[in-house]
């Protein structure tokens, strides 16, 4: 796809040409741009009529001005999400439909329908479905992760969770791409982990406002709630491409409007300070010993219970390996 279409704005080829020229061409008389394009690009005639309708075109036929594109390419993509979410909450039941197709069937009555499959739009409305949908997904996921979750705070099992799956998908290269509330880096242990993630390698903004919960894998599917004020009534799947990029452009423009992670990421000098005194100890003599039974007689501790902080210490800089601990211990001066 031309990435520099309007197409996606929902324009004919014929209208984006006519507005583009009067961009090139502001204040020009209408009746030019008849002579502008051949007769088989389409009616310029009706592209013009399409185009004031739509206020992209304004002035009178003897001087004729373009919207300036700041304000009309926001414009026509809202109206093109509108259309695309009303488009999905129609399709969420199908079933009214199917019934009555099924009634004017001859014969015994066909089997419902079900859910999966090759269905471009199904619902979970089991959150143990939603779960193990989205733990496949993630497993699946080769490019791309995008999220837009609007949490104010997440609990022990929630991060338990997503942190098995996001640092899996960092550590296989894909991209992860989070957008959170400003009122999460409010609450201590999530922060902690979104810096976790951050340091892992995800990137992670800020947003004032949020209220869109959005998940897309590899801009192939995605899922959001079935009911955005209860999210435990299940989620929606669709893998149909114009709702997927749909999403996805939601997305981006939210991502475009958020602030980066990484000053809150910075200002992580506190942190240090709320490291336990053994942890601190044991966290200095990793960055300086080579084997943990010297490390383990310079902290006054068994190689057991050094070995134990360790783990602990590579759990809470989010790191794989004790290499990169000492890199990331270096990087927060915590070390």
């Amino acid at each position: 796809m031309n990435t520099h279409s309007m197409s996606v704005l929902g324009l004919t080829s014929t209208e984006e040409d006519v507005y583009r020229h009067f961009l090139r061409n502001p204040g020009t008389p209408e009746r030019e741009v008849h002579g502008v394009f051949p007769p088989d690009r389409g009616s310029v005639a009706r592209a013009v009529a399409r185009l004031r309708d739509l206020w992209l075109l304004h002035g009178d036929g003897e001087s004729t001005w373009a919207t300036d594109p700041g304000v009309a390419v926001p414009r026509l993509a809202e109206e093109q999400l509108d259309t695309a979410h009303r488009t999905m909450r129609q399709l969420v039941n199908t079933r009214p439909i199917l019934r009555s197709l099924q009634r004017d069937r001859p014969g015994p009555e066909a089997a419902p329908f079900l859910p999966g499959g090759d269905a471009a739009l199904f619902r979970l409305e089991d959150l143990r479905q939603v779960r193990a949908h989205i733990d496949q997904l993630a497993f699946n996921a080769r490019s791309e992760v995008l999220a837009a979750e609007p949490y104010d705070a997440l609990s022990p099992e929630n991060i338990a969770h997503a942190r098995h799956l996001d640092l899996r998908c960092l550590r296989r290269g894909v991209r992860v791409r989070s957008l959170v509330r400003a009122k999460a880096l409010q609450d201590l242990r999530t922060l902690d982990y979104l810096r976790e993630l951050h340091f892992a390698g995800a990137s992670i903004r800020v947003a004032d406002e949020l209220s869109e919960l959005i998940l897309v894998y590899d801009r192939r599917t995605a899922l959001v709630p079935i009911d955005a004020r209860d999210t435990g009534r299940g989620a929606l799947c669709t893998e149909e491409d114009g709702l997927v990029n749909s999403l996805v452009g939601l997305f981006e423009r939210l991502w475009a409007a958020a602030a980066d992670f990484a000053a809150p990421a910075a200002a992580d000098s506190g942190r240090a300070a709320r490291l336990t005194d053994t942890q601190h100890l044991v966290l200095t003599v990793m960055c300086a010993a080579s084997k943990d039974e010297t490390g383990a007689r310079e902290a006054g501790m068994s190689l057991r219970t050094y070995r134990r902080h360790i783990s602990d210490l590579l759990r809470l800089l989010g790191a794989r390996n004790r290499a990169q601990a000492a890199l990331l211990a270096r990087e927060r001066g915590w070390v």
